[in-house]
C-alpha cells in the first residue's frame, strides 16, 4: 500500500478532532428533540404547537443567516478564531434558555445558540487539512459523528430528562461546548492558510456558488433533509406516546433502530468509490427517505411499527449526511470553500427551521398525516433534483518543493499551475516552499508542472 492510500497522522487527528467538536456540540441539541415537545406542555405558552415547533427551530433560522457570514470571516480571519467565537456564542445562548420559564425565554436561547455557527467553518478546515483522496472518509466520519450522537442522545435523552430535566439538558450542552472550545485550542491542527481578500473577490465567490447548478442542487437536498427531520420530530414523540409508549422509555425504540441503521448504512458509505456508485447510493438513498414517510401513516399505531419506519428513515438520513458535504467540498473550489460550505450550512439550518415550524403548524392540525404530505412533496422534488446530480471524478493531492520566490515570480507560476491540464486548483505554500496541486485523477501531465517548476 502506498503511503498516499492511508491518511497522514495530521488527516487522522484534524478528522478526529472537528468530529468531536460536532459530537460535543450537538449531543445536547439532539437531546432534547424526544422530550422538548411534552417537556414545553408544561410552559406557558406551550400548549401552542407551532411555538413549541418554533423553540425547536428557531436555531436553524440564526444558523442560516449567519452560516454565510462565518464562512466569509473563516475564509478572510482564519478558521479557529471563527470557530472560538461561535462556539463562545453558543455556550451562552444554551445558559439562557436553561433559565427558561416560558417558552419564549427558551425561544431567545435557542436563537442565540443558532447563532454560534460555526458549521461551516469546521468543515471548511476539515476540507484544508485533508487531501482531496481522504476527504470522503474525514466528512464521513464527521457524517458519522453526527449520527452517533444522534443515537446517543436520544437513547440517553429520557434518562437526562428523569434526572436533571430539560433545563439541565442545556445547562450540560452549555458546559460540553465550552470542552469543545478547549479541543479547538489544544487538539485541533492549525491550517497554514493566508486570509483571502474580502470585498469584490468574496461577492464573486458567493455569487458563482449561488450559479453553479451542481451546488444548487445539493444545497436544496440538505434543507429538505433537514426540514424532514425536524419535522419527523415533532409528530414521532407525539405518536409513540399516543401508541401506548411513556416517553422515559422511547429509548427501547431509539436505541434499536439507530444501531440497525448505521450497520445498514454501512455499504452505501464503504463501497462507493466510483462517481457512478456514489450517485446510484445518493439518489437510492433520497428514495428509501421518501418511502419510509409514506410508509409512516399506515404504521402509527404501534411503537415497534414505527420503528420499522424509523430505521428505513435513519439508514437514508445517514448515508445522506455523509455524502451531501463530500459533494459540496468537491464540487467548490478550496479558494471559495468556506463560502460555498457557508451558503450549503446556511441552508441546511433554515431547513431545519422551515421544518419545525412547519411540522408543529400541520401536527396541531392534521396530525401525522399532515406532516407526511409536507415531507413528501419536499422529498419528491429533491429526488427529481438529484437525478440530474454530476459526481465529480476522484482527484488527488500533489505537492511539489519550490525554490525561494518573490512576490512576481509566485504569482506567475501559480498562473500557469492552475491553467495546467488535469490541475483542478493549485496553491503555493510560500513560507514552506511548496505548491500544493489538487489534480484529475485522468488528464494530469506530471511532466508538464516539474517543467513549469523548473523553468522559475
Amino acid at each position: 500500500m502506498q503511503p498516499g492510500d492511508r491518511m497522514s497522522p495530521v488527516e487522522l487527528r484534524a478528522a478526529l478532532s472537528l468530529s468531536s467538536i460536532f459530537g460535543l456540540r450537538m449531543l445536547g441539541m439532539f437531546a432534547i428533540l424526544p422530550v422538548f415537545a411534552i417537556y414545553a406542555e408544561g410552559l406557558p405558552g406551550g400548549d401552542n404547537l407551532t411555538l413549541v415547533g418554533i423553540a425547536i427551530g428557531i436555531y436553524g433560522l440564526t444558523q442560516a443567516i449567519l452560516q454565510i457570514p462565518f464562512g466569509w470571516w473563516s475564509d478572510r480571519y482564519g478558521r479557529k478564531p471563527v470557530i472560538y467565537v461561535g462556539l463562545a456564542i453558543f455556550a451562552a445562548g444554551s445558559f439562557v434558555a436553561a433559565l427558561g420559564v416560558h417558552i419564549y425565554v427558551v425561544i431567545l436561547g435557542r436563537l442565540l445558540q443558532g447563532a454560534g455557527a460555526i458549521a461551516a467553518p469546521v468543515m471548511a478546515m476539515t476540507a484544508d487539512l485533508t487531501r482531496e483522496e481522504h476527504r470522503t472518509k474525514a466528512m464521513a466520519l464527521i457524517g458519522s459523528t453526527i449520527g452517533a450522537t444522534f443515537a446517543l442522545s436520544l437513547v440517553l435523552s429520557p434518562w437526562l430528562n428523569r434526572v436533571i430535566g430539560v433545563p439541565g439538558i442545556f445547562v450540560m450542552t452549555g458546559v460540553l461546548v465550552l470542552a469543545a472550545l478547549w479541543v479547538v485550542y489544544a487538539i485541533v491542527p492549525d491550517v497554514p492558510e493566508a486570509p483571502h481578500p474580502a470585498g469584490a473577490r468574496a461577492m464573486g465567490q458567493f455569487a458563482a456558488a449561488l450559479r453553479d447548478p451542481q451546488l444548487a442542487r445539493l444545497n436544496y437536498g440538505v434543507f429538505a433533509l433537514h426540514a424532514v427531520l425536524m419535522a419527523l420530530f415533532i409528530a414521532v414523540p407525539l405518536d409513540l406516546r399516543a401508541a401506548g409508549l411513556p416517553v422515559d422509555s422511547h429509548w427501547l425504540v431509539y436505541l434499536p433502530v439507530m444501531l440497525g441503521s448505521f450497520v445498514l448504512m454501512l455499504p452505501a458509505i464503504l463501497g462507493v468509490a466510483r462517481p457512478q456508485r456514489l450517485k446510484a447510493a445518493f439518489v437510492g438513498a433520497i428514495a428509501l427517505l421518501l418511502a419510509a414517510q409514506l410508509a409512516l401513516p399506515w404504521l402509527a399505531g404501534g411503537a415497534w411499527s414505527i420503528a420499522v419506519s424509523l430505521l428505513a428513515f435513519f439508514t437514508a438520513f445517514n448515508v445522506l449526511e455523509a455524502h451531501l458535504p463530500t459533494l459540496v467540498t468537491r464540487v467548490a473550489p478550496s479558494g471559495g470553500r468556506g463560502t460555498a460550505i457557508g451558503i450549503f450550512t446556511s441552508i441546511q439550518f433554515f431547513g431545519a427551521f422551515f421544518g419545525a415550524a412547519a411540522g408543529g403548524f400541520l401536527y396541531g392540525r392534521w396530525g401525522t398525516a399532515g406532516t407526511v404530505i409536507f415531507n413528501a412533496v419536499l422529498l419528491v422534488i429533491w429526488l427529481m433534483a438529484a437525478a440530474g446530480t454530476r459526481v465529480p471524478a476522484p482527484r488527488s493531492t500533489r505537492v511539489y518543493a519550490l525554490p525561494v520566490l518573490d512576490r512576481g515570480q509566485a504569482e506567475g507560476l501559480l498562473a500557469r499551475l492552475q491553467a495546467a491540464p488535469g490541475v483542478h486548483d493549485a496553491r503555493l505554500a510560500s513560507g514552506e516552499h511548496r505548491a500544493v496541486l489538487t489534480v484529475d485523477s485522468d488528464g494530469f501531465d506530471e511532466q508538464n508542472v516539474l517543467k513549469l517548476i523548473g523553468g522559475i
